[in-house]
């Protein structure tokens, strides 16, 4: 019997948002280490600590933003379409650092060079820096909506650059990505090293959640005051076809605000992102892991937020509110959306195990004692 059409709308929704959030937590502490990586590591061994922490397990992680552009991609192809088109100097850019990411770890050692390793250091820092700040860029640049509309054969049209993606709210949306991402990071560091790196990583951690705490409630008081929001006016099918330019919707201040409203439950998702970045905050010096799992709730609540603010809207249009892309008219046939659900019920419970037995098998702290010693075989 199939699944409702509706409900397999939902479900996808959900589903990509748990991707995007996953790939914050697990990915998001490779981009955190790289960020903090020249400050919180000084000398030569220290810095190959740093990179052996992420060393096993960086690759596996980028597994998360695969799975979550691939869902984007089949389950929501029009929101393929107007963002990967649209933002394409943004995203050239965020794969840009994530190809000198892997180049800056593999390379970096291959040579004594002083010279060498410092060039490369400073190139792992920017591979971790652009991306963190752009994808919050890009996510403030979806509450305000993107300059896209549609013509009579739904084909895109864009009129946006990427100096405009530069907003003040966006930019700020870019800070509490970095703040998320480096604490992430540096919660990371202080659950796999010892000694002046996880010291150093401890205090990093204390800034960054200061620096979240404080952007995200400003961030979350100036969109809810100041940003305008969008809202349907025409009634909608939840189970009809998918045609983004059958609604109406109407540009609102306080539209954001009125949604948190009518939905008093999902307060509870920057309420996590608040909390959670508390713990990280309050445990890090004394238990790591405990601060650790505080950051990833932080991240999560954070994706949450945005997710819960926007719905249903997947990205409004700023020029032409009523082509916005909603997931009742964005995404794919409800064929496609339960053959890919049936995938996923059988796959993602196998990449979750593996994860989960990778990161038992390399579990343990990276020592400076352990680089540069006679029986170094660490690979980085």
């Amino acid at each position: 019997m199939p699944i409702d059409y509706e409900i397999l709308r939902l479900v996808w929704w959900a589903l990509l948002g748990t991707l995007l959030a996953g790939f914050a937590i697990f990915d998001g502490f490779d981009l955190g280490v790289a960020i903090l990586h020249p400050f919180v590591a000084r000398a030569d061994t220290q810095r190959r600590v740093t990179l052996n922490a992420i060393g096993p397990v960086w690759e596996g992680n980028q597994i998360w933003l695969i799975l979550g552009g691939g869902a984007i991609f089949a389950a929501f192809p029009q929101l393929y379409a107007v963002s990967f088109s649209g933002f394409y100097l943004a995203m050239f850019l965020v794969l840009l650092g994530l190809v000198l990411r892997p180049a800056a770890i593999v390379y970096r050692s291959k040579r004594e060079s002083a010279g060498w390793r410092r060039a490369w250091d400073w190139i792992f820092f920017v591979s971790g820096l652009v991306p963190a700040l752009l994808f919050g860029v890009a996510v403030g640049n979806v509450l305000l909506g993107a300059p896209f509309r549609f013509d009579e054969q739904l084909r895109v049209v864009y009129e946006g650059d990427l100096l405009g993606l530069l907003s003040p709210f966006a930019l700020l949306c870019g800070l509490v990505s970095l703040a998320m991402i480096t604490l992430q990071g540096a919660a990371w560091l202080a659950l796999k090293t010892d000694g002046p790196v996880a010291f150093r990583a401890k205090i990093a951690g204390v800034i960054a959640a200061l620096a979240l705490l404080a952007a995200f409630t400003f961030a979350g008081f100036w969109g809810l005051q100041n940003v305008e929001g969008y809202v349907v006016t025409s009634a909608i099918d939840p189970s009809g076809p998918s045609n983004p330019l059958t609604k109406t919707v109407a540009r609102e201040a306080g539209a954001w605000r009125a949604a948190y409203e009518a939905r008093p439950w999902t307060m509870a998702a920057p309420a996590a992102g608040l909390f959670g970045a508390t713990v990280a905050l309050v445990t890090i010096f004394f238990a790591p892991l405990v601060a650790f799992i505080g950051s990833s709730l932080a991240i999560a609540g954070v994706v949450a937020t945005a997710g819960f603010t926007l719905f249903p809207f997947l990205l409004p249009s700023s020029i032409e509110p009523n082509h916005g892309l909603t997931l009742w008219d964005a995404s794919s046939s409800q064929r496609t959306l339960g053959l890919m659900l049936g995938a996923v019920i059988v796959f993602l419970p196998i990449v979750l195990a593996y994860t989960a037995w990778i990161y038992r098998v390399v579990r343990g702290k990276v020592s400076e004692a352990a680089v540069g010693g006679a029986e170094d075989d660490l690979p980085y």
